[in-house]
């Protein structure tokens, strides 16, 4: 493991997962999962959604979590000690909590492979950056990035944890019928699950102002952001009564 900060390393890294966000909407695709499980090859290989969300997003907390336990001190510490463990727990969330509530689609082996690397490097990266290369003043705590940061990154992290809740209330366990979703933000917004997640890491990335956190916020709203856009097109072409109000990721304007 690198020790001490290399700024290089995290630089590329943060450059990375820009063009990959920026990649993302050329090419303006929707991954093959969910909803869009149609557009994978047939005959492939898939695995069970609960267990497919749990290899996924598995590496993130299992590399942030080691480099946490590392750390000295109590969480409520350092300013790097505590960001850290936002992180953790989301992905805590994700993979203990989420994985093994969800009802979804069997889900393409493929992709689960890629979003592992994806989860490694990237939780590595952000860990990495943290552990070794921020550096905050004695007053981060009390600073309005901190403050403002923390509070939207708890704000979207309640509507994605709401968001997924009225999703899974659609169905019944075994089912994969599609219904339209009601209440909370889908009451505006076909993504409201997404632009929960897309706040999340807004406010991470404000909480600690650092450029890998920045890129990873930026990948977050290209992907998610198109994920919701497509959702948006596939409710209204399933469904004839789909509120026409309804946009797709933000309330009222898109």
């Amino acid at each position: 493991m690198l020790v001490g900060c290399q700024q290089s390393p995290v630089a590329a890294g943060s450059a990375a997962l820009a063009v990959f966000g920026a990649l993302v909407l050329y090419l303006a695709e929707p991954s093959g999962y969910g909803k869009h499980s149609s557009r994978q090859a047939p005959g492939g290989t898939c695995l069970p959604a609960r267990a497919a969300w749990f290899l996924q997003e598995l590496p993130s907390f299992a590399v942030s979590a080691a480099f946490l336990v590392q750390q000295p001190g109590s969480l409520f510490g350092q300013p790097e000690t505590m960001l850290l463990g936002l992180f953790c727990a989301h992905y805590f969330h994700r993979t203990f909590i989420y994985s093994l509530l969800t009802r979804g689609r069997p889900y393409p082996a493929a992709i689960v492979f890629k979003g592992i690397l994806f989860c490694i490097g990237n939780g590595f990266l952000q860990a990495y950056y943290l552990s070794y290369c921020a550096e905050y003043p004695e007053e981060w705590y009390t600073d309005m990035r901190f403050s403002l940061g923390i509070f939207l990154f708890l704000l979207g992290m309640g509507i994605n944890i709401h968001s997924d809740y009225v999703l899974r209330q659609l169905r019944k366990p075994g089912e994969i019928t599609y219904r339209i979703p009601q209440g909370g933000l889908f009451t505006y917004i076909s993504g409201a699950n997404f632009l929960g997640e897309i706040i999340e890491w807004m406010g991470y990335a404000l909480a600690t102002w650092s450029l890998p956190a920045l890129a990873f916020a930026f990948f977050s709203l290209c992907f998610l952001g198109m994920r919701a856009f497509h959702h948006h097109r596939f409710y209204l072409k399933m469904f004839d009564d789909y509120p026409k109000s309804r946009k797709a990721l933000i309330p009222f304007i898109f």
